[in-house]
C-alpha cells in the first residue's frame, strides 16, 4: 500500500489544527472506527511536535500501521486508487485527499458502493450536493463514521424542535460539520444561553447559519465575551443586537482576537466613551484582521496625509470606515475626489461617509450634475440628500413624493 504523505509545513499545521478541533468538539459515544482514530491521534500527540506531525511521513506512517495493521493488506490498485478518484470526483482537491486519509484512516477499508456512497446519501436530506460533500469531508472526515451519522439525525431533530428553519440548520451543518460530533445535551446548553438573550427560532437559525461554531462554545466562554462587551459599556439589548448582526464575535477568543481589536481602536484615539457607539454602529470591526485589514487601511489613509487622530475622529463619526477595501473602495474614491473633483483629501475627515456611496451610481453622477451648473457644495451637500431633495434643490426638478 502507498499514497502521498508529503506536504508543506503550512499543511502540517492545518492537519494538526483540524485534528485538535475534531477531538475537542467530540462529546458523543463513538464507534470503533473513531475510537481507533483517536488512539492513533493520541500516539502522535504524545510525540514532540504533537498533532502537527500527522502530515509527517516518517512519524505518522509508522503509528498509522501500528494503529491500523489491516491497512497493510489494503490493495493499492483496487481500493486506494479508486477511493482517491472518488474523493476527487465529489470535490475534494487532490492535495487535500491525504488530509482525509490521515484524519480518518478507516475510510481506506470502506467499500465505495457499499459503505461510502450510502452514508453520504444521508446528507441529501439537508440539500447537500456532491461538491458540498467534498468540502464537508475536508473539514470533518468523521462524517463517514456510524456514530456521527447517528448523531446527525439527533442534531437535526433538536434544531427542528427549536424551530430553526431547515434551510438555516442545513447551512450551519454544511459550513461547520463539527457540530455533528457534539451531543445534543451540550448543544442545548448554548442554545439556552442564546435564548436568554432573545435569540430563538428564526433568529437562532440566522445566528448559527452565520457562525455555527458558536454552538460548540462552552457557556462560560460565551458569557465571558458577553461580560467583555458589558465592561465596554454596552447594555444587554445592544449586545443582543450585536449578536444577531455579527455572531462570529461571540465565537472569538478574547485574548487573541477581541483584545487586539480593542488595542487597535485605542491606538487610533477611540476612547472608552466612544467605544459603545462605534461597536453598535459597526460590530464587524471586531472580526476584521488587524494585520491584514485594519492596519493596511489605516496606513493607506496616513499615506494620503491624514493623522491617526484624523482617522480616529472619522471612525467615531462613521464606524464602518476601516471595513472598506483599499483597492475596491478607498483608493478609487479618493482618487476621484482629489484628481477629478480637485478637492482636498481632508474633506473626508469632516464627511467620512463619502466612502459609503457608490462611485458610479451616486458620486460621479451628482458631481457632474453640480459641476455642470457651477454649484458650490460640500461633500455632505452633494451626497447626504435623497434623490428627491437633490433634484429639487440643485436641478430645479420637482419630484412628486413616492406613494
Amino acid at each position: 500500500m502507498g499514497f502521498p504523505f508529503s506536504s508543506t509545513s503550512d499543511e502540517h499545521e492545518l492537519i494538526g489544527k483540524n485534528a485538535r478541533r475534531m477531538m475537542a468538539h467530540l462529546s458523543i459515544s463513538t464507534d470503533d472506527d473513531v475510537q481507533q482514530t483517536l488512539a492513533f491521534f493520541e500516539k502522535i500527540q504524545a510525540r514532540r511536535g504533537g498533532l502537527n506531525l500527522l502530515a509527517s511521513e516518517n512519524t505518522s506512517f509508522r503509528h498509522l500501521i501500528e494503529s491500523f495493521p489491516r491497512l497493510l493488506l489494503t490493495p493499492l490498485q483496487s481500493r486506494v486508487k479508486p477511493l482517491v478518484q472518488f474523493l476527487e470526483d465529489i470535490g475534494v482537491p487532490k492535495r487535500l485527499v491525504r488530509n482525509i486519509l490521515l484524519l480518518f484512516p478507516p475510510i481506506l477499508s470502506y467499500d465505495i458502493d457499499k459503505d461510502i456512497k450510502p452514508r453520504l446519501r444521508s446528507f441529501q436530506k439537508i440539500g447537500v450536493k456532491d461538491n458540498d460533500l467534498g468540502k464537508m469531508l475536508v473539514k470533518y472526515p468523521w462524517l463517514l463514521s456510524a456514530s456521527i451519522l447517528e448523531n446527525f439525525e439527533k442534531v437535526l431533530d433538536f434544531l427542528d424542535e427549536e424551530k430553526v428553519p431547515k434551510i438555516l440548520s442545513s447551512r450551519a451543518i454544511k459550513n461547520w460539520p463539527h457540530i455533528l460530533g457534539c451531543s445534543v445535551s451540550k448543544l442545548k446548553l448554548m442554545v439556552d444561553q442564546l435564548s436568554e438573550m432573545g435569540i430563538t427560532n428564526k433568529k437562532l437559525g440566522q445566528v448559527i447559519a452565520t457562525s455555527p461554531q458558536l454552538l460548540l462554545r462552552k457557556p462560560q466562554e460565551f458569557l465571558q465575551v458577553v461580560s467583555f462587551f458589558k465592561n465596554l459599556g454596552l447594555d444587554e439589548e445592544s449586545i443582543a443586537r450585536t449578536m444577531s448582526r455579527c455572531p462570529e464575535i461571540f465565537a472569538a477568543s478574547i485574548d487573541n482576537t477581541l483584545e487586539k481589536k480593542l488595542t487597535f481602536l485605542s491606538d487610533i484615539g477611540i476612547s472608552k466613551t466612544h467605544l459603545p457607539r462605534v461597536i453598535r454602529k459597526y460590530p464587524e470591526l471586531f472580526v476584521c484582521d488587524v494585520d491584514k485589514a485594519l492596519l493596511p487601511r489605516m496606513r493607506y489613509l496616513v499615506k494620503l496625509g491624514l493623522s491617526r487622530n484624523d482617522i480616529g475622529f472619522m471612525v467615531r463619526r462613521f464606524s464602518p470606515l476601516l471595513g472598506y477595501s483599499i483597492e475596491e473602495v478607498l483608493r478609487p474614491k479618493t482618487e476621484f475626489l482629489v484628481k477629478t473633483m480637485g478637492r482636498s483629501v481632508r474633506e473626508v475627515v469632516e464627511y467620512p461617509r463619502y466612502f459609503s456611496y457608490s462611485l458610479e451610481k451616486k458620486i460621479k453622477p451628482r458631481y457632474w450634475a453640480l459641476k455642470g451648473r457651477n454649484v458650490e457644495f460640500t461633500l455632505k451637500e452633494m451626497l447626504g440628500k435623497n434623490d428627491e431633495e437633490f433634484a429639487s434643490d440643485y436641478l430645479d426638478i420637482l419630484v412628486p413624493p413616492s406613494s
